[in-house]
């Protein structure tokens, strides 16, 4: 029996890991199965709010797939979705009230996107796909590893657009006078049209190098 319970203890872990490097880049949410648009076009004109985003996101995504895979066993057919919905917003919820209450400049920044993660695709889709239907190991791997990939493509993007638009990263300028007029700056990056153009170059050179390889 003992053998047994550590071999499935290692199978477990095993599992758990396989699931947090697949988030990483294999099932990427943005660069390879493009969920979670709105935030990811919305919020990535600067690095700090998309950071924040994305950090507020792996918050909700961890806490609503542990917690569901919790109550995997009582989840009946046609409940299942409404009690994805009620707890993914508790959690939601508890991020929107914490940013209010301690970096209030950075939630009025958001708006509206941090309660939007209620309806993010990416949230309910890991609750389905693997927080219904795994251990809690497994699930929490899996969240941890999409909410990481998520906040790193965001982070990715966010860079890019504000090094572009401003020659800073971070409010802090990066880029020489020499390279860098700030009367004559990339203003488009700013906008929602900079974030389409940014990702659909990312997502080009992504689907070429993997093609390559």
């Amino acid at each position: 029996m003992a053998a047994e319970t550590v071999e499935k203890s290692k199978a477990a872990k095993a599992e758990a890991w396989s699931y947090f490097i697949r988030g990483l880049w294999e099932e990427n949410a943005i660069f390879r199965q493009l969920l979670g648009m709105c935030p990811t076009l919305a919020v990535t004109g600067a690095l700090k709010p998309a950071l924040t985003m994305g950090a507020a996101t792996t918050f909700v995504l961890v806490c609503s797939n542990v917690v569901v895979s919790f109550m995997r066993k009582l989840l009946v057919g046609h409940l299942r979705i409404l009690m994805f919905t009620l707890t993914i917003s508790a959690f939601v919820t508890i991020a929107d009230l914490f940013l209010k209450a301690f970096i209030p400049t950075m939630s009025e920044r958001l708006g509206p996107y941090v309660p939007l993660i209620i309806v993010n695709c990416l949230i309910i889709g890991r609750a389905e796909a693997c927080g219904s239907r795994k251990g809690i190991s497994t699930s929490l791997g899996d969240a941890l590893g999409m909410g990481i990939g998520f906040t790193f493509a965001l982070c990715v993007l966010a860079a890019i657009r504000e090094i572009l638009a401003e020659g800073a990263l971070w409010g802090i300028e990066v880029m020489p006078q020499m390279f860098f007029d700030k009367n004559m700056n990339w203003n488009v990056m700013m906008l929602p049209a900079g974030a389409f153009l940014t990702l659909g170059i990312l997502l080009g050179l992504s689907n070429h190098f993997l093609k390559k390889k």
